[in-house]
């Protein structure tokens, strides 16, 4: 009998299984590993965002794919207040984290064999993986000119600030992309998933209205609290845009069972409406990051970009598995830059999210011979 290929022949080696042999490196190190290859929160949960988890713990019905009406005013508050949106005007749909979207995004939306995913020349894995789950072509690059006057693209990634790269693109650059989509029929969909987390410059929404000119029309945003509010464990993200868009993703989303758990919906509200524990992460990462930036500069490293979200992006101008190696030695895990592309070849992402001390005790570890 012929069995269909396994859906996981579509896909490449999970990224983080080529790192096992750097990780053994590593952790051989005398004093252990500091790990800054993932952006894994290591920060307590806020008790705020707790308290409403055990408050909600008791929930034994079934829980609303669309989220609870506490839940959804919350998002669009917090969407108005974050991005620049209008107040009303927008759908909004809680996600089970925004990784499970992205990759899920295309085959939500009718996306398959025959049409185009355009995704940024160096970016998250997960937008590839998601237009291969579909079926679909995806096309890596930077510059719209550069995809031709195909009528197949359906759907178009953008990603500020960017991971791995921390770039953030300008208003400007963000309004030609959504002007370039709609006269085509495509879906921007915009990962802001670190958008709080501007340093050098300001992220701008593509929810804003100097991107989409007060219209919601073909385009998506999509949000996380992994980072904002240390809630990875949670699995908790939403999408706002469109209102069109989303309630064809609603419908979708309910004969799959997308549901974002009771108690996680509650725990959400919680975390969108405090703003203070949101302030005080930042302030951690924004002192990891000048610590982290500091260390890797004076050991000849060169940051680019790396403006705004949650990594610095940097080279020695080699292989950038050499670079993992170079670095696995001392007992630090960085992640390999062509994880993003072929144009991360000779560079690595080095994630802020490890404990103060271990942060602390890198400059010290790139001295070693």
């Amino acid at each position: 009998m012929n069995r269909p290929a396994p859906v996981s022949a579509r896909l490449p080696e999970f990224t983080w299984d080529t790192l096992d042999a750097a990780a053994a490196l590593a952790a051989a190190h005398p004093e252990g590993m500091i790990n800054l290859s993932m952006g894994t929160p290591v920060d307590p949960v806020p008790q705020v965002i707790r308290q409403a988890l055990a408050d909600a713990s008791d929930a034994p019905g079934y829980p609303l794919t669309a989220g609870t009406p506490a839940l959804r005013a919350a998002i669009s508050a917090w969407v108005a207040r974050a991005c620049g949106a209008g107040v009303d005007g927008f759908g909004v749909l809680p996600s089970i984290g925004s990784k499970e979207l992205v990759a899920w995004l295309p085959t939500l939306l009718g996306i398959g064999p025959g049409d185009v995913v355009v995704v940024p020349s160096i970016c998250y894995p997960t937008y590839e993986d998601g237009a291969r789950l579909a079926g679909a072509t995806t096309v890596r690059t930077d510059s719209l000119t550069a995809v031709g006057p195909t009528s197949r693209v359906r759907l178009v990634w953008v990603n500020s600030p960017g991971n791995p790269t921390g770039q953030v693109l300008p208003a400007t650059h963000l309004r030609k992309v959504v002007d370039w989509a709609r006269e085509r029929g495509a879906v921007v969909a915009s990962d802001e998933c670190y958008l709080p987390l501007g340093w050098s410059a300001e992220p701008v929404s593509v929810l804003s209205p100097e991107v989409c000119g007060g219209s919601y029309d073909n385009v998506l945003a999509l949000h996380s609290l992994s980072k904002r509010s240390n809630l990875a464990g949670y699995r908790a993200g939403f999408v706002a845009g469109d209102p069109a868009l989303v309630a064809e993703l609603l419908k979708v989303r309910k004969h799959a069972g997308m549901i974002v758990p009771a108690p996680v919906q509650a725990a959400m509200v919680a975390a969108l409406q405090d703003e203070r524990h949101a302030d005080e992460q930042r302030e951690r990462y924004r002192a990891r990051r000048e610590a982290l930036y500091l260390a890797f500069t004076a050991a000849g490293f060169t940051v680019e970009h790396s403006e705004a979200g949650l990594y610095l992006w940097m080279t020695r101008g080699e292989d950038c598995w050499t670079t993992v190696d170079w670095l696995a030695r001392r007992g630090i895990l960085v992640a390999a830059g062509v994880f993003y592309g072929p144009g991360g070849a000779q560079h690595v992402r080095v994630a802020l999210t490890e404990s103060n001390e271990h942060v602390a005790a890198v400059a010290g570890r790139l001295a070693e011979s």
